[in-house]
């Protein structure tokens, strides 16, 4: 089984247990707290709380869910944020711990999180999600369990530290470039006369060529090239009337050109191309799992997939994956950028500059960082779908 993220109203949510970060005595309060109670009944849920009496921080305790779509109520007590150096962050993890270990003596197979303290506790929310992910992250590489985290608003996290710090920047160079690239058309599309365009407003003021980073000069660079004209680096572009005649053409054109003058080459029969298939997508991730030495329970697991689902790719050799999937068993067998795009291209799929999602694991490719979570908390920081 496995995690994801939610936007909604966790009293909305349906799953074995539902978590409500408690007050300590048997009453209830503003946020979840309150939402919980006036969902489940609140006099009901009232009466059971009452006969647990006071639940110290990061402690749980269990009440039936009545009119939620849930068997069970964890309540656990979170901490009041004051800091952060008086042992907050400490006890926030075991408030999740020990409601994932109170799930394994009860049996459930799902459960639903808010971001524990995060209301008027005052805990911080980028830190709480960090913390919930480490916690679940290390609780399902040995156990099996749906696990829901629910955010209730729109808020953007802005997430720190040493691997999120590329993050932005990253796709900053490559997403708005291939946006550019796509609209003048240099994949083979437009004219050379769009190049031009481009090399010339390349000109920037020297401040801003200083910003401009390596990579975003590298690729303007090459774009002036494939348009036959000169870099911007070097000073003004070469006139158009000196534009060579097949370059004028445009790119389709001279395309056209080139293959018409080209050699005929013998056609292959419809029967020949359909027996030299090559591996399917499932084929090849079995290969490679047995290839790399992993067993399939902790492949499926980094993957952030289920037994379920890895069952029907392992009994199924033309099982098609969406592409998450596809995406998160690359992460999970850790292949690099040429792999990645060799397992992906099996299931129909390729990596795009024009995709945030694509963006963002690449980077994390490129980093030699596999774990699923810390990607997902990347993908979720910038609204994207997660993995698995």
């Amino acid at each position: 089984m496995a995690f994801q993220i939610v936007r909604n109203d966790i009293t909305k949510i349906t799953a074995d247990a539902i978590v409500n970060t408690a007050n300590p005595e048997p009453t209830f309060m503003a946020g979840t707290d309150s939402a919980i109670y006036l969902a489940a009944g609140a006099d009901r849920l009232l009466a059971e709380r009452a006969k647990i009496g006071p639940i110290a921080e990061g402690d749980v305790a269990v009440t039936p869910a009545f009119d939620l779509n849930a068997k069970y109520i964890f309540h656990t007590v979170g901490p009041v944020w004051n800091g952060g150096d008086n042992g907050e962050k400490d006890t926030v993890r075991n408030c999740y711990l020990n409601c994932l270990n109170k799930a394994v003596e009860l049996g459930i197979e799902s459960i639903a999180f808010p971001l524990i303290s995060t209301g008027i506790y005052g805990f911080p929310k980028a830190d709480a999600l960090i913390i919930a992910t480490s916690v679940f992250s290390e609780f399902l590489a040995d156990h099996e369990l749906d696990i829901t985290l629910v955010v209730f608003d729109n808020e953007s996290f802005t997430l720190s530290g040493k691997i999120f710090s590329g993050v932005n920047e990253y796709i900053d160079e490559n997403y708005a470039v291939e946006k550019i690239t796509e609209e003048y058309g240099f994949a083979g599309a437009a004219s050379f006369e769009a190049a031009d365009e481009i090399c010339e407003d390349a000109e920037v003021p020297e401040e801003r060529a200083e910003r401009r980073s390596p990579r975003r000069k590298n690729l303007l660079r090459s774009i002036c090239d494939y348009s036959r004209l000169e870099a911007p680096v070097t000073g003004a572009a070469m006139p158009k009337s000196e534009i060579p005649p097949e370059a004028a053409m445009g790119a389709p054109v001279a395309a056209q050109a080139a293959m018409a003058a080209a050699p005929v080459k013998p056609q292959r029969s419809l029967e020949d191309v359909v027996k030299n298939v090559s591996e399917t997508w499932s084929q090849s991730l079995l290969r490679l799992i047995t290839e790399k030495g992993y067993t399939d329970t902790e492949v499926y697991k980094r993957a952030n997939a289920d037994r379920k689902l890895f069952s029907k790719i392992r009994s199924n050799k033309d099982y098609k994956p969406k592409k998450a999937t596809a995406l998160a068993f690359a992460l999970a067998l850790k292949l690099n950028i040429d792999e990645t795009k060799d397992l992906l291209g099996k299931a129909g799929y390729a990596l795009s500059k024009s995709s945030i999602t694509d963006l963002i694991v690449e980077y994390f490719i490129e980093n030699e960082v596999y774990d699923i979570m810390t990607i997902n908390l990347a993908l979720y920081e910038h609204n994207e779908p997660l993995l698995g």
